[in-house]
């Protein structure tokens, strides 16, 4: 029986092979895109699964009040690790990370930079990193010691083993490698290169036993067995216990599991975060494969007239409807396996553009057995859903009436195929419109005015070289016609690398806790990036001596702190005080997506990290940048010269939103190219069982015109009825997509009519070359047999 029902199978595969081709491309598609998805999911969900203890594995989060809402993040206290092993037996170890640096490593004649981390001793003992070499209870517990990557390994040292050899850290510090890590896997919040002991910070002078300074983040490492609901119970209130200057508030432990997917807080609660792309992501994989396997249940159906007859004979000769329903689905699963192997290749094919596209590395696990388990799940499933209805349909055919040639096809207002093509171009048209308006907000950001000017400026990050001989430097770069002006700064332009809400001034609420910007600067802020003061001066050391405790507030801080002439008002820091000189417009620190938070630039009596070098026009870039590096190599020779241009960096902030656009532009194609399929499909089996009705039309004096119209206005009349049950589902996916950026557009009414319009543009193509080539047959042909 099996043997037969695969044999009728490829008959009509084979008799068929327009409708075969159509379906079998069609569920391939959906299929393909469906399994690129999947596998993208499944990489998101696997981020920091691979360590050992991964369930006893937590983050310490912060959690306090400002202004009646409960803000959590994720920077701790450097105190706070000691404080946690000292007071909560539940808990293992703790293991601090410190945030990741680009530094300079020698080896001989060879020098390379990279990126790392300081970390406690304990860091291997929680994390499950692989060693090649060295042993992960000791290997950053030397403070002269260093655990270095393969990757890394291989570029200082070639294929020589690097255990015990040592490299220079910036120039001046030797570091004897004591370990050496496979490489990072890239499912990991972690990307580093070299990992250097605690010890390193309080060498540096950068360890601190200060509460109010949250700048690196804490690991905890639970007992088996431990409760986590104690443990976050005692240290909710930390902060009333150790932190004199900020009593309210305090910690808890966030799970390993949550942290990738998880990690958004509103008012102290979890809400979500990337998972709602993730979901988003599941629901159009899911659509997808629905559109493909409806075009297979479409034409299935539309078809359903030729296979009656055989439905009806089958039933006379002793068929039970249950058998027959047994050979449309193994039909639908034979072709179900030949797409699934096609859209197997296809995704081979589509991975290297798909994760360029993504920045992921999502992989085919050709060696691991689960995937061919779930792979066949997969299409026997989709053979199944695409076959169901047209199975259950023609299995229901009575046979007396098909024998009789009385069999007719349901010409209802509202059938099962008619809402299957709605449904197909509603979700088609939801895309289109979300890709839209996408698009309309990555604009809308762009064009908003940055506040400064990021021609010719870019910035290189100091050392300690570049410290000693700043003002030499800068002296010679504006002297040589290289640079118009230079300034150090306390990060990027594009960055912010520190805020407070620890500011104070005269007439200050003491319940105000709004957290400011702060940016540091040495000399010529205004003038070296281009802000636009609006009162007062800018910072000018040279003439103002004083201006070492000088700053410059912009407007929001302005009118958050009500002064009515800021100049010469005074700000507190901590303990040092402040004297405003200026005031220059609000400017794009961050995200070109969020409101402009007060911002307060402290001068030279401030940090640095940064220098700042607004290029002479006059001359070319390459000329510039050639001329520069003559000089760093001068004053700074043992780093490479390395210069960000701001406008780069700042592009760079769209990246998210332009992938997230692209990705659904992509979507919304191929469920446009599928839904195509299907209704030419269905275009050329309409017109050609309509073939006698045309032909007389034609002979009556009908033009071309006239049949292509008749035969296309039907599924436009389906699309019409997608575009009016799209719209308001559209505009609130889009709505609640906005609501996370405050910095919106508004949702036009020209996205909704474009969509309508290019919806209908294209099933008026798609249908109309079957209806054309309908009507420009020969009437002879098609009523000779009457």
């Amino acid at each position: 029986m099996l043997r037969n029902y695969i044999k009728i199978a490829f008959r009509n595969l084979v008799r068929n092979k327009a409708f075969s081709g159509i379906n079998i491309l069609g569920l391939a598609i959906g299929m393909a895109s469906a399994m690129l998805i999947m596998l993208w999911i499944q990489h998101e969900f696997s981020y920091d699964g691979f360590h050992d203890k991964k369930d006893r594995i937590y983050e310490a989060w912060n959690r306090g009040s400002f202004n009646g809402k409960t803000q959590s993040w994720n920077t701790t206290p450097k105190v706070l690790a000691s404080a946690l092993q000292a007071d909560n037996p539940e808990i293992e170890t703790v293991a601090r990370v410190n945030w990741s640096r680009q530094r300079l490593f020698k080896v001989g004649d060879k020098s390379l930079n990279a990126s790392g981390n300081a970390v406690d001793s304990t860091f291997l003992q929680v994390f499950s990193f692989p060693l090649i070499t060295g042993n992960a209870q000791t290997a950053l517990m030397d403070p002269a010691g260093i655990v270095i990557t393969e990757r890394f390994a291989k570029k200082l040292f070639g294929d020589a083993d690097p255990m015990g050899k040592t490299i220079t850290m910036d120039v001046r510090i030797p570091l004897v490698v004591k370990a050496v890590l496979k490489d990072i896997p890239k499912n990991t919040r972690f990307d580093f290169e070299y990992l250097v002991p605690w010890a390193s910070m309080r060498a540096e002078g950068n360890d601190d036993n200060y509460w109010g300074n949250n700048s690196v983040e804490t690991y905890v490492l639970l007992k088996n067995n431990a409760s986590l609901a104690s443990v976050n119970t005692r240290i909710k209130d930390y902060r009333k216990k150790y932190d004199k200057d900020e009593p309210n508030g305090g910690f808890f432990l966030y799970p390993q599991s949550r942290w990738r997917l998880y990690s958004r807080f509103e008012n102290g609660v979890e809400a979500g975060g990337f998972i709602e792309f993730v979901r988003l992501f599941g629901i159009i994989a899911a659509f997808i494969l629905l559109i493909a396997c409806i075009n297979f249940m479409n034409l299935s159906t539309a078809r359903s007239e030729r296979r009656a007859r055989e439905v009806g004979i089958r039933k006379v000769i002793g068929a039970h409807r249950f058998s027959l329903i047994g050979q449309f689905l193994g039909e639908s699963m034979l072709i179900s396996l030949i797409a699934g192997m096609l859209g197997l290749i296809i995704v081979q094919l589509a991975l290297p553009a798909f994760n360029n596209l993504t920045e992921k590395h999502v992989s085919i696990p050709y060696g691991d057995y689960r995937f061919w388990l779930y792979l066949l799940l997969f299409v026997l499933f989709t053979g199944l859903l695409a076959g169901s209805y047209p199975a259950f349909f023609m299995s229901s055919f009575k046979p007396v009436a098909v024998l009789k040639g009385t069999f007719k096809k349901a010409n209802a207002l509202i059938t099962p195929r008619k809402i299957l093509v709605v449904l197909q171009f509603t979700f088609a048209i939801i895309l289109i419109i979300a890709t839209i308006v996408v698009r309309n907000q990555i604009n809308y950001a762009k064009e908003r005015k940055p506040g400064y000017n990021q021609n010719n400026l870019g910035f290189v990050f100091l050392t300690e070289d570049l410290v000693k001989n700043y003002d030499v430097l800068k002296n010679e770069l504006i002297q040589n016609g290289i640079a118009s002006s230079v300034t150090k700064t306390s990060a990027p332009m594009t960055e912010g690398w520190s805020n407070s809400w620890g500011f104070s001034w005269e007439g200050k609420d003491p319940n105000d806790k709004t957290i400011f910007d702060r940016y540091c600067a040495d000399d010529q802020i205004a003038k070296t990036v281009g802000l636009e003061l609006v009162a007062g001066r800018d910072l000018d050391i040279k003439t103002y001596a004083t201006d070492s405790f000088a700053v410059l507030i912009n407007e929001s801080a302005v009118k958050l702190m009500g002064f009515k002439n800021p100049i010469g008002s005074m700000i507190k820091d901590g303990d040092r005080d402040w004297k405003v000189v200026g005031v220059f417009k609000d400017f794009v620190l961050k995200s070109p997506y969020r409101n402009i938070e007060p911002m307060v630039i402290e001068g030279a009596g401030a940090w640095f990290n940064c220098m700042h070098i607004r290029l002479n026009p006059a001359k070319s870039t390459e000329a510039n940048l050639q001329a520069a590096e003559k000089l760093f190599k001068k004053y700074n020779p043992d780093y490479p010269f390395e210069y960000k241009f701001i406008d780069e960096q700042y592009a760079a902030k769209f990246k998210a939103e332009q992938r997230a656009g692209t990705l659904a532009g992509l979507f919304a194609g191929l469920t446009i190219f599928i839904s195509c399929l299907g209704l030419f499909g269905l275009a050329a089996y309409m017109a050609e069982n309509r073939i006698k009705e045309i032909g007389v039309r034609k002979v009556l004096g009908a033009t071309v015109s006239d049949i292509a119209t008749l035969l296309s206005k039907d599924f436009l009349k389906l699309v019409g009825v997608s575009f009016v049950i799209a719209s308001p589902l559209a505009y609130w996916a889009v709505h609640t997509w906005l609501k996370e950026y405050p910095y919106r557009t508004n949702i036009p009414i020209t996205a909704f009519l474009l969509a309508g319009l290019l919806s209908m543009l294209i099933a008026v193509i798609t249908v109309s070359s079957q209806a054309i080539k309908a009507a420009l047959a020969n009437p002879v042909k098609s009523l000779r047999s009457e």
